[in-house]
């Protein structure tokens, strides 16, 4: 009996904001810690400080992140966060990506 068709119509619903593989590095560091810094986001994803403020803003353009500025004795300091919406979304992407991956038929 032959195979059906593999049925990748799933993959169009993929949120592409998330699945920018930096900003999916960036949605899964913020997913595991309550928050973080831009130092700590920047090594994780192995951005330069305008790339990440790039990937951030589009994000927090979004809703997915809070951005939190404030200082250090007189130095800036930014911690980032996930909001309940970036929460809920990543963990839909999470659950859609397994969901297709998981349908996918060995050869």
């Amino acid at each position: 009996m032959d195979n059906p068709e593999p049925d990748f119509s799933e993959i169009s619903e993929i949120d592409r904001l998330i699945h920018e593989p930096t900003r999916l590095m960036v949605m899964a560091s913020l997913y595991v810690v309550a928050s973080a810094d831009y130092t700590f986001l920047m090594r994780q994803a192995g951005l330069t400080w305008g790339n990440l403020s790039a990937h951030l803003s589009k994000l927090e353009e979004a809703g997915y992140i809070q951005v939190e500025k404030t200082y250090r004795g007189k130095r800036p300091y930014t911690l980032v966060r996930l909001s309940d919406l970036g929460r809920t979304t990543f963990e839909n992407y999470v659950t859609r990506m397994k969901t297709i991956l998981n349908n996918l038929d060995q050869p």
